[in-house]
């Protein structure tokens, strides 16, 4: 049975269903680097062939998202988001009884073909779930898991490393994932698909007013991001608070869950101006790593306030998008999937040539020209950050 009716009233467990898809989705494409030492020992390979685990699978998320939710946009939404969940729970399995480490390189990538449905359909289907006035909040609780996932994930695989075998850990992920299909099954309403009348071509979406602009911010906006955060442990070092790191993550995600608080209550009546302000904090608060680099305490600072603008910034950029996407939300999210998995193996490329080359100090200054940038498209881009309540 599908729905159309939309709610005038947040449906909570519905939302959180959401979060918990994110979080499940992001625990386990990270899940490999808390159990680096294990897996390493127990495939006989290097902890840089266990990294690969990683990679393979965000690339799996890159190739397969445009086509997987092109193909699959006139379907009932809610069957093809339950077999990005299900193709989690199929791989997750596969992955903890193999002994292959080939083998597992193939699951990975198909478990990261998995998340591309689950990503492409993830912030239009959530906003679906409510009216159109509550649908910043809504995705806002959506995209809780996500910061949840990126500050816990590597803690909770490297904390379970040590109690349990690391195949048990996969085998608790495909758990959670049967748990949550059974959830969604019950309580998320189903939606139509697009029909074919509706469908405009990927070059259509990509030309309407706006997509481009809000692309091009999401693109910079997350390389700047990950210069400094996937090199943020010898950025600790090189403050003299290698002891931490464990810490900073913490402050980090927190914060980030305060961010998204703050989004969530105001993104549908100042989208705008929240994301020009979250990309000028960002910039303060690398000018604050940048300059007291030697101060721990305003080092914690900077991260604080780091988190709070990113743990914002996928509830602003997506409500950005699928508002200028309109009926092509889908569509126009999986495009963000594809840019923003490939803006984050960017800033970790770029990230990596910086601190090679120019050392540890210099990461949170050479963000400082992509944020700018970014703030530009924004201020111009009337069109994709529109002013005023949406």
């Amino acid at each position: 049975m599908t729905h159309t009716v939309q709610k005038e009233s947040l449906p909570y467990l519905q939302l959180i269903a959401f979060a918990m898809a994110s979080f499940l989705a992001i625990v386990t494409e990270t899940i490999p680097a808390g159990l680096l030492p294990q897996i390493s020992q127990g495939l006989h390979i290097s902890e840089a062939q266990t990294g690969q685990m990683i990679s393979i699978f965000a690339f799996g998320a890159v190739v397969s998202a445009i086509p997987l939710i092109t193909w699959t946009r006139n379907l009932n939404r809610r069957p093809v988001f339950i077999s990005g969940i299900a193709g989690l729970l199929i791989f997750n399995l596969c992955t903890a009884f193999s002994t292959n480490y080939y083998w597992i390189l193939l699951f990975r990538f198909l478990a990261g073909v998995s998340t591309a449905l689950i990503w492409g359909l993830f912030a239009g289907y959530a906003r679906r779930l409510v009216a159109d006035h509550l649908q910043g909040r809504a995705l806002a609780i959506a995209c809780v898991g996500q910061p949840l996932a990126l500050s816990l994930g590597i803690p909770l695989g490297n904390w379970l490393g040590k109690l349990l075998a690391w195949q048990d850990i996969f085998l608790i992920l495909a758990g959670f994932a049967l748990l949550l299909i059974c959830w969604i099954q019950l309580l998320v309403p189903d939606f139509k698909g697009q029909t074919t009348e509706q469908q405009k071509s990927l070059f259509e979406v990509l030309h309407l007013p706006g997509i481009a602009y809000i692309l091009a911010t999401l693109f910079l906006w997350i390389l700047a991001h990950n210069i400094v955060y996937t090199y943020l442990a010898p950025v600790l070092v090189n403050a003299g608070m290698s002891t931490w790191i464990g810490t900073a993550f913490m402050i980090f995600g927190l914060a980030s869950i305060i961010g998204i608080w703050i989004t969530g209550i105001l993104t549908d009546r100042w989208l705008r101006k929240l994301t020009l302000i979250s990309l000028m904090l960002f910039a303060v608060a690398m000018l604050i790593m940048l300059l007291f680099r030697q101060t721990p305490v305003l080092i914690f600072l900077s991260l604080a306030i780091w988190g709070i603008t990113f743990g914002g910034a996928p509830t602003l950029l997506q409500t950005a998008l699928a508002d200028a996407a309109g009926q092509d939300a889908d569509v126009a999210q999986s495009i963000l999937v594809t840019v923003f998995n490939f803006a984050i193996a960017c800033g970790g490329f770029t990230g990596g040539i910086i601190l090679d080359s120019f050392g540890a100090s210099l990461l949170s200054f050479s963000t400082l020209p992509f944020i700018v940038i970014a703030l530009c498209l924004v201020w111009f881009s009337h069109s994709g950050f529109k002013a005023g309540a949406r």
